[in-house]
């Protein structure tokens, strides 16, 4: 499984790809991806490589020891990390492929914002907004 950030300069592999997706809403996820929540696996690093990039990458201490790394140029929020966690926290939606599995977990309901819906008369398009 390849996945890589909005740009392209950041790369990897992840070998093989069966862990849990999970989706998180605490507000720290939200406000990082600018996004109602945030899509993650925790992906053991053994099975994590990156392929290219890793000079492109810095890191953002969002609370005390977790670092979240993203790419310095297009900002793409790639994954993040506790040193002494044997795995790293991978953001499914920089995955290029499908990884074939569907959430499992939603933590931090508790801070779920309320405009946030799929149901209701919200209007749904496969694609963009159609032209008038």
């Amino acid at each position: 499984m390849r996945g890589s950030c909005h740009c392209g300069a950041v790369a990897y592999e992840v070998t093989p790809f069966d862990m849990k997706i999970g989706h998180c809403s605490c507000r720290t996820c939200r406000k990082v991806h600018a996004a109602p929540f945030a899509a993650t696996a925790r992906v053991p690093r053994e099975n994590f490589r990156l392929v290219a990039g890793e000079d492109r990458l810095t890191a953002y201490e969002s609370s005390p020891g977790k670092l979240r790394r993203f790419c310095s140029s297009c900002g793409s929020h790639v994954f993040a990390e506790r040193a002494a966690d044997p795995y790293v926290i991978l953001r499914v939606g920089t995955l290029d492929d499908d990884p074939g599995t569907k959430p499992l977990i939603h933590i931090w309901r508790s801070h779920e914002v309320p405009w946030c819906t799929y149901e209701g008369d919200i209007k749904d398009f496969a694609e963009g907004v159609p032209a008038r």
